[in-house]
């Protein structure tokens, strides 16, 4: 047996409407002490893969009923089936290799069958299945370390937070103003590091698929007039304008009072809020004269005539401030895990890499325009929901 390469554990599973084959292939097999089992047909194939989740199918093409291409199919349909590597085997020369390929199967052989070969390629595909199956293993446990890790750095660092907003007030006593400064500093440091540790649980949660989402029709307007409001403290101690306008789109009709504006979306609230925030904190952030403008473009609901009006009714946000600008080299990875940009007070890379897994999760866009020193804009598309009578 050729022991570090292969195991006497993996489970092969051979699929031939004919029992000598079968038995051939069984006796080679158990040679090398690899626990088989066998299906005479494709129906029996299929049952047989779903209860004993065989580390290989040799699987023959031609059989009655249902060939090996048609169960190559609905193995790989089954998403609930872990990666399963499939030999094909066949006797007549007309079987496609391109067409087995393409249903899905990792490998082709014809007989009659070279033994030697045969089980050089049962190695050479349960290599493949034990490296997939490792590299699956070994990013289920990053995963899980990654969110062990930021729930446990959460609650030190939210009780850290409350103690110091204590000191702060002074509930323990009077303390010097170079104290205040001191736990000041702390605090925004401590505040900066649980928002870092808040978005990575949350980028994890996304990418686990573990995030669940609240959706319910709400105004985008009203959201943005929201987080208006709470930035704008922010932006007037760096001396920046934050404003807002409303977009009315081109129409070439004539405006009637059953075309009324809309920037209703289906949505979850929070999430967008947080997206908009982001964005828009950022914008404040690298901005260090000027402004930031929020530009809300509504849709006409009286389009909404036929279905494909409706799935192409857009509410778009951009998001543009005069700041630096981002080089090109640097937009192409802007919105991928852990690359933050190049500027000094860039983050971890992790909040536009957010953004786009919730606006995308809302079948929405976001995109970048920027141009060194012309400024930043982010343009956001939402699919427009009808309004609700």
């Amino acid at each position: 047996m050729h022991s570090n390469q292969t195991s006497k554990s993996d489970h092969i599973l051979i699929v031939d409407d004919t029992l000598d084959n079968l038995l051939l292939v069984q006796t080679a097999l158990e040679r090398d002490e690899y626990r088989v089992s066998l299906a005479a047909d494709g129906k029996t194939a299929l049952e047989q893969v779903e209860k004993l989740l065989p580390d290989l199918i040799l699987l023959d093409v031609m059989m009655p009923e249902m060939d090996g291409y048609e169960v190559t199919t609905r193995i790989r349909q089954n998403t609930s089936l872990p990666y399963i590597p499939i030999l094909l085997i066949t006797a007549d020369e007309r079987s496609s290799v391109v067409k087995g390929l393409d249903l899905g199967a990792d490998d082709f052989i014809r007989k009659p069958l070279d033994l030697d070969e045969l089980m050089a390629r049962v190695r050479s595909m349960l290599r493949l299945k034990h490296s997939i199956d490792l590299e699956k293993k070994l990013k289920r446990q990053h995963e899980d370390f990654v969110s062990r890790l930021t729930h446990d750095l959460r609650t030190p660092l939210v009780a850290a937070d409350r103690m110091l907003a204590l000191f702060q007030e002074e509930a323990f006593g009077a303390i010097p103003l170079e104290m205040h400064e001191a736990i000041n500093t702390m605090s925004v440091s401590n505040r900066n590091l649980l928002q870092m540790v808040n978005t990575l649980l949350e980028v994890y949660r996304h990418d686990a698929g573990f995030k669940k989402l609240k959706f319910s029709t709400f105004d985008l307007e009203e959201v943005i007039q929201e987080v208006v409001r709470e930035l704008l403290p922010l932006a007037k101690e760096r001396d920046l304008s934050l404003s807002t306008q409303v977009l009315t789109p081109i129409n070439d009709q004539d405006d009637t009072l059953s075309q009324t504006l809309s920037s209703k979306v289906l949505g979850d609230r929070l999430e967008l809020y947080r997206v908009l925030t982001n964005i828009v904190g950022n914008a404040i952030k690298f901005t260090e004269k000027g402004g930031i403008d929020i530009c809300l473009t509504k849709v006409t609901m009286g389009a909404f005539s036929t279905e494909r009006d409706r799935l192409n009714a857009w509410v778009t946000i951009e998001v543009k401030d005069t700041g630096a600008g981002i080089a090109p080299k640097d937009q192409e990875s802007l919105f991928e895990r852990f690359r933050p940009g190049l500027h000094q007070r860039s983050g971890s890379g992790l909040g536009l890499y957010l953004a786009r897994c919730i606006i995308e999760s809302h079948q929405g866009t976001i995109q970048l325009q920027s141009e060194l020193g012309r400024g930043s804009t982010f343009i956001i598309r939402l699919p427009a929901q009808q309004n609700s009578k």
